[in-house]
């Protein structure tokens, strides 16, 4: 009896030590709420000529009710079995037109009523704008037409979405989109036996990749992807509607600039199930837009088989597309160096084409000396081209001639040297309807845009003209300082009639239609009012520092409104960043980010926390620099140290931030940094980790900028692992992860794990799990909750800290 009570009380005190907590969702303090959900300002969208504008408003955080509705994940996606399209979307639920010219707003008639629209999009004319509305049971396509006001819906099968809305605008009367072939309801029912075990196999050929999640698992997966996934394409014109082709699983299809034929490619079994969708076997072919088959240009493999390292590629063509400067060209990439970067060859990519009817041999454009990433089409002697190398971190932009068939290199440059990026290319439409390049000056000038340009001032935007001959860039315009003002579109090239998007860091954005000719006023066409009446006074500098070793670091630090640093002294204080990786120490030292910008506060965001009395600093600059030869992740600990410290000493030394009372924080690769920060510092009093990745042994082909495997440098792997050194783990951890997290390589038991082998070690540590979640948290209750159990976090462990 006495032994049998004994058992008993054993076993219920187990029950007591390892229960999980029951908490019930709770919320934030009022004013980090009401940040959460203050109402978002309107998405923008204007017409070529500046004289409508279409202003959609979205529902951000949907219930975790909803969440919770069926879902399948398989073959990379999340997919609603209900109506063939994906699960758990964020959808528009306001639509308003207003007449830029008169500031009128018109009232649409005929939306569908509740509103849940997605995929806005203008026709060639842009006197129409189609979207997609989506309903429990299926989705619809409708049509807003500008003259009427009217919004009437077209199609008369529910749409299939699964893998992307693939709705084309053919001219200003036809659209192409894509429909379900079965009623939901006909969906398979997976059978209580299976008719074998899932089985699969490796017959001596190499397949390394990435850990990705939500694949095909068993034979019954292949039958719902295929189910859900085959689709039939559909033409409406004038409201008939006409079959084209036969059902197929299309992931693309594109028409031809002349509107004569179609580039199909459709997905083909044996489905993997070691990569999603986009890399199962592929046929590439061309149709006229009947559907009638003309050439099929490809069967591509599986992309099993590609080599590891990043600027690798599968040894078969890539990237088919159109010319947008030809009626109906196709072109395409090939490797010349059998896909392997490391190869030692002049030329590692060539790019070639051919014109319809498709017959003839294809014709070799140019060839490139890095990996081919792109080309952007001009007229009948221009064309750029970008190439580069992911490794090296290297871009290079050359001046391809079409009717020569020369190249010439216009600016090659670190991909991360944004000082000295001169901007993007801005375009225009050609007579197909087609963007092609933007020429000035009779031909020998181009007109660059850059929306961010990077400054030792901090971001600082502009609009230039890149010189062909000298290769130089005319800066026409740029942004004032003391505000952050971009160029959203150029409506007039001639007469540099421009759309703009201004702020300042009391001045909410807004769009502005400026004239550099005529230099006129701006002419305000929004008005857009402050969302966020409750960090009024809260202050904002971009603030300068040093690492030890001398590299300069920025960061974004906020203050609580009405603070006196005479009078209340130096405050608890959260650092949240995300590290990255360069090869240049000048490049890591570039400044980033305005501190001009009106702050707009995301579900992520660590800046809920300056309403509570902490300083904040934001976007805390975590370089990893390449040193001596080595890559950058061979000193990653080091250089995470001192990131941290010249943080800590500059808010110390400005007398604003409590050496003692300091927090870190980050998301997914900046959870790593926090879990290893709290392994091998002893500098906070407590670390925030949210979705993040703790054991690289779990992610053996590469993660984040490192393509090195695991079987090549094991150490690495070992050391920047923080689940390595879990016992070291003394300072108070907040683990935070999503159940159903999506995103590569951050699988939810990496915090499971950690969690335990901290425990296992005595260590202070709580984890929670968000249901429903995925790698960005998007469900109202489970947001409000995540932000309560960080405010309870550094209150009981920084700013109350002994």
């Amino acid at each position: 009896m006495k032994k049998t009570i004994l058992t008993l009380f054993l076993f219920t005190t187990s029950l007591s030590v390892f229960a999980q907590d029951a908490v019930n969702y709770q919320q934030p303090p009022k004013a980090i709420a009401d940040l959460l959900m203050a109402k978002p300002t309107p998405v923008v969208s204007i017409d070529g000529k500046a004289e409508w504008m279409l202003l959609s408003t979205k529902n951000s955080y949907p219930s975790v009710e909803e969440l919770a509705m069926p879902e399948f994940r398989i073959a990379g996606l999340r997919i609603n079995p209900n109506n063939f399209s994906p699960s758990r979307q964020t959808f528009i639920n306001n639509f308003t037109l207003k007449n830029i010219k008169t500031g009128k707003t018109a009232l649409i008639t005929g939306l569908p009523t509740p509103l849940f629209a997605a995929h806005p999009t203008w026709n060639p004319a842009q006197n129409k704008i189609s979207f997609t509305q989506t309903t429990p049971k299926g989705v619809d396509l409708y049509i807003i037409d500008i003259t009427t006001l009217k919004a009437v819906k077209v199609n008369k099968q529910a749409l299939n979405v699964v893998l992307g809305n693939g709705i084309t605008w053919v001219d200003d009367m036809t659209l192409l989109y894509r429909v379900a072939t079965k009623p939901a309801a006909s969906i398979p029912v997976k059978p209580l036996m299976p008719k074998g075990p899932t089985v699969q196999q490796s017959l001596g050929k190499a397949a390394p990749n990435p850990t990705y999640q939500d694949l095909i698992k068993s034979p019954f997966d292949e039958q719902l992807f295929e189910f859900l996934a085959t689709s039939q394409l559909v033409q409406y014109k004038n409201g008939v509607q006409t079959l084209i082709g036969q059902p197929a699983i299309y992931t693309s299809i594109k028409v031809s600039p002349d509107k004569k034929y179609l580039l199909q490619e459709t997905i083909n079994k044996p489905f993997s199930y070691l990569v999603p969708f986009e890399g199962f076997p592929a046929t590439v072919k061309i149709t006229e837009l009947s559907g009638k088959s003309i050439k099929v240009l490809a069967n591509l493999p599986s992309t099993e088989g590609k080599p590891s390292g990043y600027d690798n590629t599968q040894n078969v063509p890539r990237d088919y597309d159109w010319r947008n400067d030809e009626a109906a060209t196709i072109t395409w990439a090939q490797p010349l160096d059998s896909g392997l970067i490391k190869k030692q060859v002049p030329f590692h990519d060539a790019v070639y084409a051919l014109n319809a009817p498709f017959f003839g041999e294809a014709k070799e454009l140019f060839k490139t000396q890095n990996r081919y990433r792109s080309v952007n089409w001009g007229n009948s002697t221009l064309a750029l081209v970008e190439e580069g190398q992911r490794s090296k971190q290297t871009i290079k932009v050359s001046r391809y001639n079409p009717s020569a068939g020369t190249m010439e290199t216009l600016y090659e440059l670190s991909q991360n040297d944004k000082y000295n990026n001169p901007g993007e290319a801005v375009t225009e439409k050609n007579t197909f309807g087609r963007q092609v390049i933007l020429t000035t000056d009779n031909g020998t000038k181009l007109l660059m845009n850059n929306i961010t340009g990077s400054s030792p001032k901090g971001d600082l935007p502009f609009l230039a003209k890149f010189d062909l001959t000298t290769k130089k860039n005319e800066i026409i315009w740029r942004c004032s300082e003391g505000t952050y003002e971009y160029i959203a579109d150029v409506l007039d090239a001639k007469k540099l009639v421009l759309l703009s998007r201004k702020e300042s860091q009391k001045e909410v954005p807004n769009y502005f239609i400026k004239n550099l000719v005529l230099r006129m006023a701006d002419r305000q066409i929004t008005d857009f009012t402050n969302p966020y009446p409750e960090m009024v006074g809260v202050s904002k500098e971009k603030i300068a520092y040093k690492r030890a070793d001398g590299i300069d670091l920025t960061g974004d630090l906020y203050l609580p409104k009405g603070y006196d640093k005479a009078k209340d002294g130096p405050l608890p204080t959260l650092i949240w960043a995300y590290p990255r990786e360069f090869n240049s120490a000048a490049d890591a030292a570039q400044i980033r980010g305005s501190k001009d910008r009106f702050t707009m506060i995301s579900w992520g965001s660590p800046i809920y926390w300056v309403t509570q009395g902490y300083a904040v600093l934001d976007n805390a600059e975590m370089p990893i620099v390449a040193k001596d030869g080595k890559k950058p992740n061979d000193t990653f600990i080091d250089q995470l140290k001192l990131n941290a410290e010249a943080a800590i000493n500059k808010l110390a030394e400005l007398g604003v931030g409590d050496r003692n009372r300091m927090a870190v924080g980050g998301h997914s690769y900046g959870a790593f940094m926090t879990a290893n920060l709290l392994a091998h510092t002893n500098l906070f009093k407590a670390g925030i980790a949210r979705s993040g990745a703790y054991n690289r042994t779990l992610t053996p082909f590469g993660f984040q900028n490192e393509d090195r495997t695991y079987w090549e440098v094991p150490q690495l792997y070992y050391e920047m692992s923080p689940f390595s050194y879990a016992d070291k783990i003394k300072t108070p951890l907040l683990l935070i992860h999503g159940d159903s997290d999506d995103n590569q390589g951050t699988f939810p038991m990496n915090s499971e794990r950690l969690f335990n082998a901290i425990k296992g070690f005595g260590g202070t540590t709580r984890f929670v799990f968000l249901p429903y979640e995925a790698h960005g948290y998007r469900g109202k209750e489970n947001i409000l909750h995540t932000l309560w159990e960080m405010d309870s976090w550094l209150d009981k462990y920084v700013k109350n800290a002994k």
